[in-house]
């Protein structure tokens, strides 16, 4: 599976962004996909996360509210769009999917894609 990120680049605070992720392959069995985020010198921070098995998508609570995850099956794509950013949002944003086991497992991960908020 590869996953490939598009849709960052430069917003305004208060702003809003959507960013795609086009999956090429299948996950066997019960997929997860996810958005994470890092910026230099920061731990990779999990931002939401969306489940074949539960509709119910699950978010940070720094980005509940104002972030939408969602994907498109016929288009196996992952989106996030990003509604009211703040400059703490910057960040390179990536792409995760994998397989639902008693937790989700990331096997596949995006090269990421650079969302800078001033």
């Amino acid at each position: 599976v590869q996953l490939v990120e598009s849709g960052g680049g430069s917003v305004q605070a208060g702003g809003s962004l959507r960013l795609t992720c086009t999956a090429s392959g299948d996950i066997c069995g019960s997929w997860c996909m996810a958005w994470f985020r890092q910026s230099p010198g920061t731990e990779r921070e999990g931002v939401a996360v969306i489940e074949a098995a539960d509709p119910t998508a699950t978010y940070a609570d720094s980005v509940k509210g104002r972030f939408i995850i969602s994907h498109d099956n016929e288009k196996n794509t992952l989106y996030l769009q990003m509604n009211d950013v703040k400059t703490e949002d910057t960040a390179t944003y990536i792409c995760a999917a994998g397989r639902k086991m008693l937790a989700c497992v990331w096997n596949y991960w995006g090269q990421g894609t650079q969302v800078t908020v001033s």
